[in-house]
């Protein structure tokens, strides 16, 4: 995949790769890029997974670059002079087209004012400007939540400010943490990534550098999820355990046997030699180092299955709690009352196959992983949510000896 200025005369690719090569030449505020990317076939949204359960897992997974690292990385490279270059780059919908999605702005908008920027709204659009068209300029400002997104934007734009932006309150998350070390390749000066507390002194302009993405611990903590949901054992890699340790705490609370094989790889096992079922336990979403919120749909779906009551409280986002109402449909005994799940967990037993519709990415791979535990066959609606996150799912299902297929209707088959 090729992303390229309008000022770049380089060609297209002819195959598919994993590698993306972008070549940007920075205008203040301005961004206009041609994207262009191997032709794949386009998933309809008529296609459904199929999973004949119970599953028992076993062997290696290997796992995909991270998605929410490579999409605000891409979005830097326009601060670069120059050629970056990203490899390990996820081949999803999601790192093929940066999408709009309906968030509040509140913190980028002032933010942007904090560092000098004119923003006014013309046109239901957000326009910003520099003050008289002298740049941005470094300043102080406190985020009322540390929003990962909004600290995203903030660190690159203060890399091109002009003078010291100070943002107090800012996310410590992993993907924070690579972005500043992404713009640091590229001549940052930034300090504290990975605090509450970051400084950024501005440059007048940055270059272009090569990037490894690191691994994607969404989609890790979600194959660790899939080893306990069906009881099974397998091994993950490649891995960072710190990003996943509120996740591994858990998940060793509940039962699981999990080993760390090397400096990168992990192996999960929920196997029982004494039929002791799974205990449950209490999870609370929050910035990192808590509970990931983009973990918490796919716990709920192993709670269903865990002795005992679960408490499930979503703190991060409102209104994740739509996967709630799918998995009760396979046998789950959940109440939901406003962001706070209560759940009753029993036996994997207890869960049958039916048929399911995934309407976002998290929530769909819960069911997915409720539908490997379930008895009978789980038909899930809405695979197109589920590419957006996830490489190659039903492939590295069935080499862990998952029984997983897409259905593609007759009308979509040429």
């Amino acid at each position: 995949m090729v992303i390229s200025s309008p000022f770049s005369n380089t060609p297209k690719p002819s195959s598919s790769s994993f590698s993306i090569t972008i070549i940007s030449t920075p205008k203040p505020l301005l961004s206009c890029l041609n994207y262009s990317h191997p032709k794949t076939p386009k998933i309809p949204k008529t296609q459904k997974l199929a999973i004949n359960g119970p599953s028992e897992l076993s062997g290696h997974v290997s796992i995909s670059g991270s998605k929410n690292e490579s999409l605000p990385i891409l979005a830097a490279t326009l601060c670069c002079w120059g050629t970056s270059k990203l490899t390990n780059v996820p081949n999803l919908s999601d790192t093929k087209t940066m999408v709009s999605v309906l968030r509040p702005v509140d913190l980028y908008v002032r933010g942007f004012r904090a560092l000098g920027a004119l923003v006014h709204i013309r046109d239901g659009k957000f326009h910003a400007n520099a003050a008289n068209g002298k740049g941005l300029v470094g300043g102080r400002f406190h985020l009322d939540y540390p929003s990962v997104g909004a600290t995203e934007t903030l660190l690159m734009a203060a890399c091109l400010a002009d003078g010291v932006t100070v943002l107090s309150n800012a996310a410590k998350e992993p993907e924070v943490v690579a972005l500043a070390r992404f713009l640091s390749n590229a001549g940052a000066c930034i300090e504290g990534a990975g605090t509450n507390k970051i400084v950024i002194k501005g440059k007048s302009c940055l270059h272009g550098s090569e990037y490894k993405i690191s691994p994607d611990r969404i989609e890790t903590g979600s194959f660790m999820l899939a080893a306990a949901i069906t009881r099974s054992r397998i091994s993950i890699s490649p891995v960072i355990p710190s990003d996943l340790s509120c996740l591994i705490e858990k998940l060793r609370g509940a039962g699981c046997t999990i080993r760390q094989l090397s400096h990168d790889s992990l192996e999960v096992s929920a196997l029982s030699t004494d039929g002791t079922n799974l205990k449950g336990f209490d999870i609370k979403t929050g910035p990192f180092p808590a509970f990931p919120t983009d973990l918490q749909p796919q716990t709920m779906a192993l709670l269903t299955t865990c002795d005992g009551f679960s408490l499930v409280e979503e703190c991060v986002f409102e209104n994740r709690m739509s996967h709630a109402n799918e998995l009760v449909k396979l046998g789950a005994r959940i109440q939901v009352c406003g962001s706070t799940a209560l759940v009753s967990g029993k036996d994997k037993r207890f869960l049958s196959g039916t048929s399911l519709v995934g309407t976002d990415l998290r929530g769909g791979v819960s069911l997915v992983l409720a539908g490997l535990a379930a008895t009978g066959t789980t038909e899930i609606a809405g695979v197109e949510h589920i590419d957006r996150g996830y490489e190659n799912l039903v492939l590295k299902l069935q080499k862990l000896g998952a029984d997983v297929k897409r259905l593609i209707p007759l009308s979509c088959q040429s």
